[in-house]
């Protein structure tokens, strides 16, 4: 069983200060509202509901941790899989959209237990100009970036390969990004998504 399999929710937080102190390794998710977040989330996981997603885009502000329990310690985690907020959610006023750029910037750029970012991306519409808004925060970290072209199973195979290869052309900003084609239906993916996010919250347990 993936050790995703055992998430569960930890906490939720509207401000980073209300985060908790920083400790195991984070892998957080982070894409344009409607790209697949949540679905993406419960299936690595192997959950229906662990995250949850609005009828209205935009409407999920909080910042929600799923703590991965350590076998070793009872009281302890091994990892954290972090849902931020989604962007991209026209009927939101500005100064609104405004402040949650800068809690996604602040976590990306600031948060040291970050160990890597799961980016979504709808295949069929590529990296808009909110995306690149995005990368502009991922790049200077230097953390490895993991861009899931969801809702892979509406392309046939040719137009998969050709989306990823457009992502990584116009991605190749952030220095270590890895692109695959995902959908969270047809489970296309799912395998090697699973393997990258278990790699940067543990290591020492994927042979």
């Amino acid at each position: 069983m993936s050790l995703l399999h055992r998430a569960s929710f930890f906490v939720s937080a509207a401000r980073l200060d209300q985060l908790p102190p920083p400790g195991a390794p984070e892998v957080c998710f982070v894409g344009r509202s409607n790209a697949g977040k949540s679905s993406a989330i419960n299936v690595l996981c192997n959950q229906k509901r662990l995250a949850f997603s609005s009828k209205t885009p935009g409407r999920t502000r909080l910042i929600n941790l799923f703590g991965l329990p350590d076998p070793l310690d009872p009281d302890g985690q091994l990892g954290f899989l972090v849902d931020l907020p989604g962007y991209g959610y026209a009927s939101v006023a500005h100064r609104e959209k405004e402040a949650w750029a800068d809690i996604l910037g602040g976590y990306l750029r600031d948060r040291p237990s970050l160990a890597g970012i799961v980016l979504l991306l709808d295949i069929r519409r590529g990296v808009t100009d909110l995306d690149r808004r995005l990368s502009s925060f991922i790049a200077p970290t230097g953390r490895p970036v993991l861009a899931l072209l969801t809702k892979a199973d509406k392309l046939p195979y040719g137009q998969r390969v050709r989306a990823v290869q457009a992502v990584r052309k116009e991605l190749a900003d952030i220095g270590q990004l890895n692109a695959i084609p995902f959908s969270s239906t047809d489970r296309i993916g799912l395998p090697e998504a699973t393997l990258a996010v278990e790699n940067w919250i543990s290591p020492q347990v994927v042979p």
